[in-house]
């Protein structure tokens, strides 16, 4: 009962809350929620009835999901495996608002219930559930660092004075760009300029923090000149159209590549 209303809970996006403990009382089973949600007729009763099948919990019962305030039934049915037509169940597609239900399950058919180590067992299927959901969480996170970093070595093709800037390859210690067979030399600040914006690609630097890590502050003629240096990093990036050094008025430059 309680992997149901935990399926219940991650249909609708709540990988968080807790189900609380299952009241027993005769052929009936509450399921209490302790967080609120939108009931989905249709979902629930698509989970209720596969676990139920699964378990061999039950082969006639009646699914009622209540208000918990005022015990009001918003939703109900009956369903029998071995009718010979299909149950019906009604408002099916009419989606219930987010509020605090409480699902009541009646056992019709008692030879059907199982044993009481069994049905608990039953419950410990939530916990290895609950338990696996974190795990391939985990290593999704892992893969995705994994990633990141592999990509971040790639980019500096397995050289720590190389990377990849569009479709240039930028050589920091030799002070050039390469572009198919064309070799464009960089001055010392130029190269140790495109670095900085390089390493923030796509994002933007300000005119102080370029000042300080480029030029260390060498005078105030340096903020008129950075723009010239500007112009011509400019220049030579042209031969990829898809990198561009931008100019955020009044902040400062972002080195942008891609479309």
């Amino acid at each position: 009962m309680r992997m149901i209303g935990h399926q219940i809970l991650l249909s609708v996006g709540d990988s968080t809350s807790r189900v609380l403990p299952v009241e027993k009382d005769g052929n009936s089973y509450r399921v209490q929620f302790d967080a609120e949600f939108p009931l989905d007729p249709e979902g629930a009763a698509t989970i209720i009835d596969s676990v139920v099948a699964a378990t061999n919990l039950a082969t006639h019962y009646i699914v009622e999901f209540r208000l918990c305030q005022t015990q009001e039934v918003v939703h109900s049915y009956e369903l029998d495996v071995n009718a010979a037509e299909s149950s019906v169940i009604p408002c099916r597609n009419r989606e219930q608002p987010k509020a605090c239900y409480e699902l009541l399950l009646t056992i019709l058919r008692p030879e059907s219930v199982l044993t009481v180590a069994e049905f608990d067992s039953t419950e410990d299927y939530s916990e290895v559930y609950v338990l696996l959901a974190l795990l391939v969480s985990s290593i999704l996170v892992l893969l995705v660092l994994i990633f990141l970093l592999r990509r971040r070595q790639l980019n500096s093709s397995g050289n720590p004075n190389e990377m990849r800037i569009g479709e240039f390859q930028f050589n920091k210690r030799k002070m050039e760009l390469t572009i198919g067979n064309e070799r464009i030399e960089l001055t010392s600040k130029e190269a140790d300029l495109l670095e900085l914006l390089s390493n923030t690609t796509n994002e933007t630097v300000e005119r102080e923090e370029i000042l300080r890590t480029v030029w260390d502050d060498e005078g105030a003629y340096v903020g008129r000149t950075l723009d010239v240096f500007i112009s011509k990093l400019r220049k030579k990036l042209e031969a990829d159209p898809n990198v561009r050094i931008v100019n955020v008025r009044g902040i400062g430059y972002k080195l942008v590549v891609g479309d």
